[in-house]
Order: C-alpha cells, then structure tokens, then sequence
C-alpha cells in the first residue's frame, strides 16, 4: 500500500504543496537547481520548508526501468522523523499539474 507523504501542485521552476505525516504538517517547495553543473551529482530539485526555508532534501530525475517514464526520487532528512525516500508522480486520476509524493520504503 503506497502512503501519500505530500500533495503538490506543478509550478514554473518546481512544485508547491504541503507534506503530511502523522504528526508533521508543513508547507514545501521543490525547487529546480538552477546552479547544477551539467554531469554534476548534484540533485536536480532542492526541498525546501517554505515556513522557516530550510532545506529539508533533494530530489533527482530518474527514468523507470519498467515503463521508461520520467520520475523524481527524493531525499528527506528532519530530525522529526529522520531520513524518508519518496517518489513524486502524477496524482492517480488526477489534472494534469496535481502531483504526489509517494514514500517508497524500499530504498535504503
């Protein structure tokens, strides 16, 4: 069963939403690098606690081996619930600029 960790909206250089857990409710931004050097391993996308604008992770543009569709997988570390892995997609059913982001338990 896939746990829904935030709902986002697409913007001009990223996405907007708000990241909820259990306990934790706090509005986000994942933000395009717009410093990444090319063939850097730098993340693609920083995210960003819009509150208090700590960076609160990273995310990276990956291509699915099964399908071959473009996907994000980010990276995120707070001391309220230490590090979380997650995926951003398109919301199931969903407009066409309504994204979610997925925890995906299996990464390590």
């Amino acid at each position: 069963m896939a746990s829904t960790l935030a709902t986002l909206s697409r913007t001009e250089n990223g996405f907007r939403g708000t990241l909820s857990t259990l306990t934790i409710k706090a509005p986000i931004a994942v933000l395009e690098n717009r410093t990444k050097k090319d063939g850097s391993d730098e993340p693609d996308f920083r995210v960003i606690a819009t509150k208090n604008g700590f960076e609160v992770g990273a995310a990276w543009t990956r291509t699915s081996k099964t399908s071959g569709k473009d996907y994000i997988s980010v990276s995120l570390t707070a001391p309220e619930f230490g590090k979380i892995f997650a995926n951003i997609a398109q919301a199931p059913g969903g407009k066409e600029d309504e994204y979610v982001m997925i925890w995906n338990p299996g990464e390590n």
